[in-house]
């Protein structure tokens, strides 16, 4: 019972891969969890332990081709910080819902793998994770940024953000890549 109220549990994250262009309205479990589901209100022991059995093989082929993909909130979190600062399309395949609480990035804190200045002047930081961030307003830094400098990126008003590196005044940047 123990090991079904874990998979259960895991498969209350899963997403079909259709969902992702679906609209919110229209998205609901897949079938293979829903077959899950259903077993619970199978009231004899061996009949629901056959129901499961036959629902777990299901949704493990339907994970095994990706036709469902199962995610916990470490791994949500982990995905939007690493998306930090990009332009999506509002795809909502990470929350977004009344169940979203803790997964939501506001801010980052790295390290600069690489920064240079462009021909104006203004840094293009790399960070250890790889997004790489430029300057967009002419505030100088009082010291270079290099590696291992410390960086904080932090939503700011109007959709830009504010690039803090080892302490210093924070200056405008936007995520290119």
């Amino acid at each position: 019972m123990r090991a079904t109220t874990s998979l259960l549990a895991l498969a209350a994250l899963a997403l079909p891969a259709a969902a992702i262009a679906a609209p919110k309205a229209m998205q609901r479990r897949p079938e293979a969890l829903e077959a899950v589901l259903r077993c619970r209100a199978i009231a004899d022991e061996k009949a629901r332990l056959a129901c499961f059995d036959s629902a777990v093989a299901t949704f493990e082929q339907a994970t095994t081709s990706r036709e469902v993909v199962v995610v916990d909130r470490k791994q949500v979190r982990d995905t939007k910080r690493s998306l930090f600062g990009l332009d999506l399309p509002g795809l909502n395949i990470f929350g977004g819902g009344p169940d979203d609480e803790g997964t939501e990035v506001n801010s980052i804190e790295s390290e600069v793998a690489s920064a240079f200045q462009d021909g104006e002047g203004r840094w293009v930081v790399t960070l250890k994770e790889g997004g790489t961030w430029r300057q967009i307003n002419d505030m100088l830094l009082g010291r270079r940024p290099k590696p291992g400098s410390k960086v904080e990126i932090k939503k700011a008003a109007m959709g830009s953000y504010m690039m803090r590196i080892d302490g210093q005044p924070g200056v405008r940047a936007r995520r290119e890549r």
